[in-house]
């Protein structure tokens, strides 16, 4: 009973804020209508495979003390160090736009969407010949929306894309390492008001229960009452990139902004629908519980862009409310549970993006939890951790009713290691990242750069760390990477990470060791 409220805590509310084809800002929406007198469709995408090796990513820490490790080992050996990974995934947008230039309908379809190379094998694996297609998930329509021009402004309506600023709090996923992006079933209206963009969204981020019509290709919400529906308003001053292109050559400076506010709510829930049960429950009365919950967001962006210059910055503040947080149907706890999270990023660049040379310092920080472990990617039945663990549910009831550890979108790459690997995500942590980027060559056929960093970072709590310290490590990050004229991209990166007091392990008494991760990948663009 404890363990299923815990998790609902941490479920409901990552929910809270979850989050076309191309378009992923307001100020993206209809950018692209224009007349033509005939139909017309655009195809792009890419095709993308990625091969990591990673290096004693368990940093030699031995086993928490809820008996695992920080990171997984090999299973034939738990003391070996090294894993190895490769996946595949081709991806296609596809617009279509209607004659005079108006109307324009958006796809986003993932065809073997992070395959892992070699899951698929055709029989037995040391005689297998081929690679059999994938039994689920082949393709993965990931949006279908439609945009229309009218007299008053752009409306916008199916499941898009949500990404906003600098990508930290709402991410579209659509870098050449992000592996997930937020996507929305939104209906909107963008109109460009006095050199802005006001933009008004209504979300549907969850339907509930459903049951076949009499017409069985057709779903019914069988209760409006456990749906979970958000609210959006937005305001944006933000030049399109020719726009940007031609004032920074004509050595002007420029100054977007935005800021949105939003607010989601649930009235009642049905938990036993996206719960993992022993047996499927019949849906009756008695599974709806009273859920209570609502939250809000507010977000800032601005950025400023020179002939050599960009400075950047977001900041977000999330607030939640759960009136009853037990997801067992006739369990009430009757003690409500709170959410106050806040985060933040800066990021500074000195250097024209055609010059040789170019560096800047990036900072970070993301409010915490005062509970044990970061709190990262749990799961609804997650209970609390132990001190020492690396992750765990951040409330305890009825001790520890609040959750305010904020969490950057995973597609908002810090590093290779500490945060994309061990934690998850930036959660619960300060960072300070000083940055260059060097053009070793170019020419004709494309552009060899190569970028370093190091990400120095601390966490807000020391509760939060296994080793009871702030102090989490120093990363390096090395990466080569080259871009031809005609769409195709190759990157090398590498990676290490030299663990802090927070990994030490104080049951044992022995001290965290480096890791190590090599990454490839390789992009055919289209």
């Amino acid at each position: 009973m404890r363990r299923a409220s815990w998790g609902a805590v941490a479920l409901v509310t990552a929910l809270a804020w979850g989050g076309d084809a191309q378009a992923q800002n307001f100020s993206e929406l209809g950018q692209d209508l224009t007349p033509a007198k005939a139909s017309t469709v655009d195809l792009s995408g890419m095709l993308r495979l990625r091969g990591d090796m990673l290096y004693n990513l368990d940093l030699d820490h031995g086993l928490t003390p809820s008996g695992k490790p920080l990171y997984p080992v090999p299973i034939a050996d738990p003391k070996g160090q090294t894993l190895r990974h490769a996946d595949i995934r081709l991806r296609t947008d596809v617009s279509a736009y209607a004659p005079y230039g108006t109307v324009r309908v958006n796809a986003r379809i993932d065809v073997l969407d992070n395959l892992s190379l070699g899951s698929t094998p055709n029989g037995v694996p040391v005689t297998t010949t081929s690679q059999l297609p994938p039994s689920q998930a082949t393709f993965r329509v990931k949006r279908a929306y439609g945009e229309a021009l009218t007299p008053f402004g752009v409306i916008v309506a199916g499941r898009m894309g949500s990404s906003w600023g600098t990508g930290m709090a709402t991410n579209g996923g659509d870098c050449d390492d992000c592996d997930s992006g937020d996507s929305a079933d939104r209906i909107a209206f963008v109109t460009s008001q006095f050199n802005h963009y006001l933009a008004l969204a209504y979300d549907v981020a969850w339907m509930g229960p459903e049951t076949r019509r009499v017409v069985p290709t057709r779903g019914l919400d069988l209760d409006p009452s456990d749906d979970v529906r958000g609210v959006t308003f937005a305001i944006l001053r933000q030049r399109d990139p020719i726009a940007l292109l031609r004032r920074r050559k004509a050595d002007k400076y420029t100054f977007d902004y935005g800021a949105f506010y939003a607010y989601r709510w649930q009235d009642n829930d049905v938990p036993t629908t996206y719960l993992a049960t022993a047996t499927p429950e019949p849906l009756q009365a008695s599974q709806v519980m009273r859920r209570g919950f609502s939250a809000s967001a507010l977000n800032g962006w601005a950025r400023l862009l020179g002939p050599a210059l960009r400075l950047e910055a977001e900041v977000s503040v999330l607030r939640a409310y759960i009136e009853e947080a037990s997801l067992i149907p006739g369990v009430r706890y009757d003690q409500a549970f709170t959410s106050l999270q806040y985060g933040g990023v800066i990021e500074t660049e000195v250097g024209a993006p055609e010059s040789r040379l170019s560096g800047g310092l990036n900072f970070g920080f993301a409010s915490g939890d005062p509970a044990y472990g970061f709190g990262a990617a749990l799961g609804p039945n997650d209970g609390p951790a132990q001190p020492g663990d690396l992750n765990g549910a951040q409330a305890n009831p009825p001790y520890d009713r609040a959750v305010d550890n904020f969490q950057f979108h995973p597609d908002y790459r810090v590093d290779q290691i500490l945060f994309r690997e061990i934690i998850g995500t930036v959660t619960d942590a300060i960072y300070v990242r000083p940055h260059v980027r060097v053009r070793l060559w170019g020419g004709a056929p494309g552009e060899l750069t190569l970028k370093a960093s190091a990400v120095a970072s601390w966490a807000v709590y020391a509760s939060s760390t296994p080793g009871s310290k702030t102090p989490l490590g120093v990363e390096l990050d090395p990466s080569l990477l080259y871009a031809s004229r005609d769409g195709f991209r190759m990157a090398l990166h590498y990676g290490v990470f030299f663990p802090g007091a927070g990994f030490d392990n104080l049951d044992t008494g022995r001290s965290s060791r480096p890791a190590q991760v090599l990454r490839a990948r390789v992009i055919y663009g289209f």
